[in-house]
C-alpha cells in the first residue's frame, strides 16, 4: 500500500525520526512518540492552530491579534502573542523537539513541517489516493485508503480552539470529512457491504438531515438488503423534511432511486461486486484455530474480569461508529500473557459463531517477527476465500479481509505482536469481531487509542505461585515443606513460566526435596541454567526481547544486570553508560516499554527508580559476560560505585553542616554536575533514605569484588556501620596494594 504522500515527500534523513504529531481532526493536540504534549491556555492553542492551518505559510502577527481577540485586542496585544510564541517554543524544546519549529519571519511567524506531521495533511493525502486508486478500478484499495483517512478523526476539527475564524475553518474541515465519507460509502455499496452500512448511514442521516447522498445511499443499502419499504420510508421522511425546511421538492437522484424502488428496477441489484471482493462463500468448516491454554492456570481472576468487558454490551458504541473492540495484554517474557489470553478465549469461543482465528507473530528460530501479509493470506483462506481469489497486493489483501469479517462475528486472538505496524492490517475494520493481542512490549499511541482494555501483567502473588507449584508437583509434597517453596516462588520471581519448570523439575525428580531444588537455584551463577535445562524457553524469551532492543538500549540492559542493588535511579544509569541523565532516562524507559526492566515508583527524592527482576538480573549479566571485555565490566562497576559513593559522601557533609568525613581518602571520587547534585541532594535525609537499601548492597557488592575501602567510606557516609566493613581490613588491603 501506497505511503501518504505527505510523508514520502520530506527529504530522505528526516524519514523514519518521529518529529512531533499535530492533530487538528478534533481536540488540538500534540505528541511525541506516544507521549502527548501539553499545551498551554487559549491563547497558545489557537496561535498554535492558525500557524497549523497555514501549512507552511507565514501568519502575520496582525492576523492572529484579530483572531485571538476576535477584532477587539488589548494595547498589549503584539506582545502577548510574542509571549504565546516564546511559550510554544519552550514546550517544543522541553518535548524533545532539537530544531525550533516556529520561524520569524517578517510580518510574523512561520511553523516549518519538515521532519513533522498534521493529521488534516495526512487526511488530504490519504483522500487523493483513495481518489486516484478508485479512478484507477482498484476499489478494494480505494475503500482501505478511504478507511484510514476517515480514522484519523478524533472529535469535531479544533475542539476546544476558541474564535469565529475557527469555526469557519471547522466547518470547512468538517465539509471535506463528510464529503469523503460518502465517497467511501458509495465504494462500501460497490463492494456489496450494503448490510453494514446501514447502521452507520442512518445515523448519518440523522445527523446531517438535507444532505442528499446519504440519504440516497441509505435507500439502496437498505433496499439491497431487502427492506424496501424502510427505503421508501427513509424517501418520505425525507422528503416532508426539504418542503418543511426548504420550500423545495428533493434532487433528481433520490427521485430516480425512489422510482426505481417502486418499479423493483434490475439495475439496483449488485450484480457484480469489483475484484477480489465478490462475496466470498461460508467456509466449510468453521475455524476453531484456538491452541489448549494448557492444563493448569493459576489466579488472574482479576485480569480475566477486566478482558470481560471486551464482551459486555456497555462495550457496544452507537452503530454509526463501530470501532474494532481490542483487548491488549503485556508483560515480560514468562508472565502468562498467552495463557491468559487463551484461558479468556476458550471461555467465550461460544459467543463467536463464526469462529476463532489465532495468530503467533512473534519471531521464532532467528526470525524477528511474522509478516502480517502472510498471517492475512492464511486468515482469508480460513475464512472461505480460494488460493486464487487472495489478493498478492498487501492493501487490497487487508482490503478483502476487512470485506470478510464486515458481516461476522469472529475472535481473534493476536500473540506476540511487536509493533502496532505490524499489527494493523490484522484489525477488524468494525465492532462485530473481538480481539485480544499480547505483547511483550508496550504498543505505543496508537495501539492505546483504539484498545478497549490494556492490561499489563505482574507476577504473581505469592500464594497462587505455592498452588501453581502444588498443582504441578503435587499437594502433599508442597505443603510438607512450607518455607523452602517460598523461598522457591521467590527465586523464580513468581513468573508462571519459572514456576512451572520448576515444578516439572520437581515431578520429574520424585527423590528430590522441595530444600534440594532451592539450594540449587540458590547459586546466581547457575539458576537461568537450572531452569532452562530440559526446557530452554525462558531463557529463548529473555534472549528474543533482548534481541530486538536497539544497540544502546541493549547496552543500557546488559550493563545494569553487573549491579547487585535491588532498584536505582536514573543517576545510576546514566553512570552505567557514561552518559546524561536525560539520556539514561530515555533508554530505561525504553526498556520499561520493551518489558525488561521495571518501575517501582517515585521515592522520597521524587525520582522514579527502577528495578530488574532477578532473573532479567541474571539474564542480562549472562549477556554482559558474554558481550563485554572484563575490563569493560570493570569500569563500569567502578563508574557507578564510585558515583554512588560521591553523592553519598555529599549528602553527608550537606547534612553535617558541611563537615567532611574525618578521614584520608585514597579511592577517586566521581564528577557529577553541581545543577543534578543539588536537585538530588534538595533534601540529603530523604536521598540517603531512599537509597537506604540500595546502599547496603552497594555496599556489600563493593565488598565483593575488594574494594574494601570504597565500601568503607560509603558506610561512614551513610551511618550503616552495621554494613560489616572493617576500617582495619580496609587499610590493611590497601598497604598490601
Amino acid at each position: 500500500m501506497t505511503e501518504v504522500a505527505a510523508y514520502a515527500q520530506q527529504p530522505e534523513e528526516q524519514q523514519g525520526t518521529l518529529g512531533m504529531e499535530f492533530g487538528i481532526l478534533g481536540p488540538l493536540q500534540v505528541t511525541v512518540g506516544d507521549r502527548q504534549v501539553p499545551v498551554g491556555g487559549p491563547r497558545q492553542r489557537t496561535i498554535l492552530a492558525m500557524m497549523l492551518l497555514a501549512q507552511g505559510q507565514v501568519v502575520s502577527v496582525d492576523r492572529l491579534v484579530d483572531v485571538v481577540w476576535d477584532g477587539r485586542p488589548p494595547a498589549t496585544a503584539r506582545t502577548q502573542v510574542a509571549i504565546c510564541i516564546a511559550g510554544l517554543r519552550k514546550t517544543f524544546k522541553a518535548a524533545g523537539c532539537a530544531e525550533d519549529p516556529i520561524v520569524t519571519a517578517h510580518p510574523g511567524y512561520l511553523l516549518r513541517m519538515a521532519g513533522h506531521r498534521v493529521d488534516a495533511v495526512d487526511f488530504a493525502a490519504l483522500v487523493g489516493e483513495a481518489q486516484q486508486a478508485a479512478r484507477e478500478g482498484r476499489a478494494a484499495g480505494a475503500e482501505e485508503l478511504y478507511r484510514r483517512a476517515l480514522g484519523l478523526w478524533r472529535g469535531p476539527a479544533l475542539a476546544g480552539v476558541a474564535g469565529r475564524p475557527m469555526e469557519g475553518e471547522a466547518t470547512h474541515l468538517e465539509e471535506h470529512r463528510l464529503a469523503a465519507y460518502e465517497e467511501w460509502s458509495e465504494l462500501r455499496l460497490g463492494l456489496g457491504q450494503h448490510q453494514a452500512l446501514i447502521p452507520e448511514l442512518a445515523d448519518m442521516t440523522r445527523e446531517h438531515p438535507l444532505r442528499e447522498r446519504p440519504r440516497t445511499q441509505l435507500m439502496l443499502a437498505q433496499y439491497r438488503a431487502g427492506r424496501r419499504a424502510e427505503a421508501l420510508e427513509v424517501f418520505r421522511e425525507g422528503r416532508s423534511r426539504f418542503i418543511e425546511e426548504l420550500g423545495l421538492e428533493p434532487g433528481p437522484a433520490l427521485i430516480e432511486l425512489h422510482d426505481a424502488i417502486l418499479r423493483d428496477d434490475p439495475a439496483l441489484t449488485l450484480t457484480r461486486v469489483p475484484e477480489a471482493s465478490a462475496r466470498i462463500a461460508e467456509p466449510s468448516v468453521i475455524p476453531a484455530h484456538l491452541p489448549s491454554a494448557g492444563p493448569v492456570f493459576v489466579g488472574r481472576q482479576p485480569e480475566l474480569a477486566a478482558l470481560d468487558a471486551l464482551v459486555r454490551d456497555d462495550t457496544h458504541p452507537r452503530p454509526g461508529e463501530q470501532p474494532p473492540v481490542i483487548g491488549f495484554v503485556s508483560g515480560i517474557p514468562g508472565v502468562g500473557k498467552t495463557s491468559l489470553a487463551l484461558r479468556w478465549a476458550h471461555r467465550y469461543a461460544g459467543e463467536f459463531p463464526d469462529g476463532q482465528l489465532f495468530a503467533d507473530l512473534g519471531g521464532r528460530g532467528g526470525q524477528e517477527q511474522v509478516a502480517a501479509g502472510d498471517v492475512l493470506a492464511r486468515f482469508l483462506r480460513a475464512l472461505g476465500v480460494p488460493d486464487d481469489r487472495v489478493p498478492a497486493d498487501l492493501g487490497e489483501r487487508e482490503a478483502l479481509y476487512r470485506s470478510v469479517l464486515a458481516t461476522r462475528h469472529i475472535l481473534l486472538v493476536l500473540d506476540d505482536a511487536q509493533s502496532f505496524e505490524q499489527l494493523r492490517p490484522l484489525l477488524p475494520g468494525s465492532g462485530r469481531c473481538r480481539v485480544v493481542v499480547t505483547s511483550r512490549a508496550q504498543l505505543d499511541s496508537a495501539a492505546a487509542a483504539c484498545g478497549s482494555v490494556r492490561l499489563n501483567l505482574g507476577m504473581l502473588h505469592e500464594s497462587e505461585a505455592v498452588e501453581l507449584l502444588a498443582r504441578v508437583a503435587g499437594e502433599e509434597r508442597i505443603a510438607a515443606e512450607p518455607a523452602h517453596t517460598a523461598r522457591l516462588a521467590a527465586l523464580c520471581d513468581r513468573l508462571p513460566l519459572a514456576l512451572r519448570i520448576a515444578a516439572s523439575r520437581l515431578a520429574a525428580k520424585p527423590h528430590w526435596t522441595v530444600r534440594h531444588l532451592t539450594a540449587r537455584l540458590a547459586d546466581d551463577r547457575r539458576r537461568l541454567s537450572e531452569l532452562c535445562e530440559g526446557d530452554p524457553a525462558l531463557r529463548a524469551g529473555f534472549d528474543l526481547g533482548y534481541r530486538r532492543l536497539p544497540p544502546d538500549a541493549a547496552a543500557m540492559y546488559r550493563r545494569l544486570g553487573l549491579l547487585e542493588a535491588p532498584d536505582f535511579a536514573a543517576w545510576a544509569g546514566a553512570a552505567v553508560l557514561d552518559t546524561d541523565v536525560a539520556e539514561a532516562e530515555r533508554l530505561m524507559e525504553y526498556l520499561v516499554d520493551a518489558q525488561l526492566l521495571r518501575t517501582v515508583g517515585m521515592d522520597a527524592t521524587d525520582n522514579l527508580r527502577y528495578r530488574l527482576p532477578d532473573l532479567l538480573r541474571l539474564h542480562a549479566r549472562e549477556r554482559a559476560e558474554a558481550e563485554e571485555p572484563a575490563d569493560e565490566r570493570d569500569r563500569v562497576l567502578d563508574r557507578v560505585l564510585r558515583s554512588w559513593l560521591t553523592i553519598a559522601e555529599e549528602a553527608y557533609r550537606r547534612e553535617n553542616g558541611g563537615k567532611r568525613l574525618p578521614r584520608q581518602r585514597t579511592t577517586l571520587r566521581r564528577r557529577i554536575e553541581t545543577g543534578y547534585l543539588d536537585e538530588l541532594l534538595a533534601s540529603p535525609h530523604e536521598w540517603l533514605k531512599a537509597e537506604q537499601r540500595a546502599l547496603k548492597s552497594v555496599i556489600a557488592q563493593s565488598r565483593a569484588l575488594g574494594r574494601d575501602e570504597l565500601a568503607f567510606d560509603l558506610a561512614l557516609s551513610t551511618g550503616l556501620r552495621d554494613a560489616g566493613v572493617s576500617a582495619r581490613k580496609a587499610r590493611a588491603r590497601l598497604a598490601v596494594a
